[in-house]
């Protein structure tokens, strides 16, 4: 077999692969979004709300028996506060993973946090790479 040919067949395999995980994972992205925006709009709009973390145990508890792991109460008020942080959905870049995202959330300066984003995505940081220049 034509190397050229094979190499030109397994381009194409990659490409389509990377599309799919790469369109899957903004797809988590968006639902963690609604997932905390949801949140937010059951605590009333409240930055706090006092029955929070009783909804938040229900919720993880719930959600861990419908979906399995990966719906702790943290995980829940992770995706509440991406919700606060990125309140423009508009806004979320698919070049971004939801690790690129919990890293960005520690930026507490609106524009240091802004910097970052842009440059992750410019110069295609792994979230290992993101996380030292944030440090």
């Amino acid at each position: 077999m034509n190397e050229k040919f094979y190499n030109e067949i397994r381009s194409i395999l990659n490409i389509a692969r990377n599309k799919v995980y790469k369109t899957a994972n903004f797809a988590m992205v968006e639902a963690y979004w609604n997932i905390g925006k949801s949140i937010v709009e059951e605590q009333g709009g409240n930055e706090k709300a006092e029955y929070g973390i009783g909804l938040l145990k229900e919720l993880s508890r719930q959600m861990t028996n419908d979906f399995g792991k990966g719906f702790t109460v943290t995980n829940l008020k992770y995706m509440r506060q991406f919700y606060l942080t990125f309140p423009n959905s508009h806004a979320l870049r698919d070049e971004l993973s939801w690790t690129h995202y919990r890293l960005l959330m520690r930026v507490e300066n609106e524009k240091a946090r802004e910097f970052y984003m842009e440059e992750a995505i410019k110069s295609q940081w792994s979230t290992r790479q993101l996380e030292r220049q944030i440090n």
